[in-house]
């Protein structure tokens, strides 16, 4: 787990996490980059269309809370576990 947090594009993790990694990444960098390619992608890896609204529901609303919290300077509770530095990164 904590390699997925430090770097999941490094991580020993299946394809079909790598490709929702990379879907997440973009949709949260290049929204308006999204579509059907994508889409297409998760489903060759195993990705029903049902898992695929959530995993978009999911990634949204994290991007939504945080930019929320960044734009109220928001700091992270006491009891977050810095997980060895992966989170001070962001």
């Amino acid at each position: 787990m904590l390699a997925v947090v430090r770097d999941w594009r490094s991580a020993p993790i299946d394809a079909a996490d790598r490709a929702l990694g990379a879907f997440a990444v973009k949709l949260t960098s290049r929204s308006h980059e999204c579509g059907a390619d994508d889409i297409e992608t998760l489903r060759r890896n195993g990705f029903s269309d049902r898992a695929i609204h959530d995993a978009v529901q999911v990634i949204a609303y994290f991007n939504y809370i945080t930019r929320i919290a960044d734009a109220l300077g928001v700091e992270p509770e006491s009891f977050i576990q810095d997980w060895g530095g992966a989170m001070s990164e962001r």
